[in-house]
């Protein structure tokens, strides 16, 4: 039987119990409710699902802690995906769980070991001092301590299944984790992005991420086809938490975002490769956005909402670039 944090124990502010053994972390990173980490505990073995930077790593130590269990109860740390949002803190973090491995896509697994080219390309999108401020310097996880999945591969934690899908569409090297047992999906970010600010008596509101280098929309399309064919309840967001209500609110969400994608690649394709087309592609994308909020009920200025979107903005604009001139060349 799973089990919980004990009742009595209070949790650190960062954490949300949610049901089935699963606690959501805020990292930190960005904006508090921007960046999750997932802690779930079953039968006194745990297992993280992302770990935010670097500078995230003293939270997740702080919620294993409040969970009752010691650093050698974890028995693997789990990256969707390589972006440094979601496996910066992953090295770090295996320093200090004497008995985990890390759990990664096998595109992804040859930069854990050694980040050097990981740290190169996201020092190309967010420049040097950004990458030094956010993410310090990402430390490499030794090879006989990194586990590399397969399509349909199944985790046993405690006797607890995840099974794990090739999900790319986001990135070539990103797969989901399916949980039985809360009949849902840990999606990084092939589900989206769904901020809680923009939240309404309609539910979430989500968007796709198209971020630099490897979008492909149809790919993408496949990748929500098979979550959605397993009919899941609900999802864990890397952006962030727990959205979905029951099966048909997923599906609702889920054709939330294929209606934002066909409509940024349909702008997209439409506009001339000129030095324009990046502030033409933002500038549409925002459009396409607040469109979609409104409709979604969301009554938060105009400006709130470029603000919270901005850097979402550009990295989709830049995304979106990048597989265009993939595409024409």
């Amino acid at each position: 039987m799973p089990i919980d944090l004990p009742p009595a124990r209070s949790l650190p502010g960062f954490v949300q119990r949610l049901a089935h053994g699963i606690h959501a972390i805020d990292t930190g990173f960005h904006r508090p409710l921007f960046d999750a980490s997932y802690l779930i505990v079953e039968d006194g073995r745990a297992a993280f699902v992302d770990t935010g930077t670097n500078h995230s790593v003293p939270r997740l130590l702080a919620a294993l802690e409040a969970a009752g269990l010691a650093r050698d109860a974890v028995d693997c740390v789990i990256v969707t995906h390589v972006h440094l949002d979601h496996a910066g803190g992953a090295g770090l973090l295996l320093q200090q769980l004497p008995d985990a491995r890390l759990v990664v896509h096998p595109h992804g697994a040859p930069h854990m070991i050694d980040p050097a080219r990981l740290m190169a390309g996201a020092r190309a999108v967010y420049g040097d001092e950004e990458v030094a401020r956010s993410y310090g310097s990402v430390v490499g996880v030794p090879a006989e301590r990194v586990l590399r999945t397969e399509d349909g591969m199944v985790l046993m934690l405690a006797g607890r299944p995840l099974k794990f899908i090739d999900t790319p569409g986001h990135a070539r090297h990103h797969h989901c984790i399916w949980d039985e047992r809360s009949c849902g999906f840990f999606t990084g970010d092939t589900f989206g992005l769904s901020y809680r600010e923009f939240d309404t008596a309609q539910g979430p509101w989500l968007m796709p991420t198209t971020t630099p280098v490897q979008f492909e929309p149809e790919a993408l399309r496949t990748s929500i086809g098979r979550m959605l064919a397993l009919a899941p309840e609900c999802m864990y967001l890397t952006h962030y938490g727990r959205v979905g209500e029951g099966s048909a609110e997923v599906r609702r969400l889920a054709e939330l975002l294929l209606t934002q994608m066909d409509a940024m690649v349909e702008l997209a394709l439409a506009l001339p490769a000129d030095d324009h087309r990046h502030a033409a592609m933002a500038a549409g994308f925002g459009a396409i956005y607040l469109d979609s909020l409104r409709a979604h009920g969301c009554t938060l200025p105009g400006e709130r909402i470029s603000e919270l979107l901005a850097l979402d903005l550009e990295l989709n604009a830049q995304g979106m670039a990048v597989w265009l001139n993939r595409r024409r060349s």
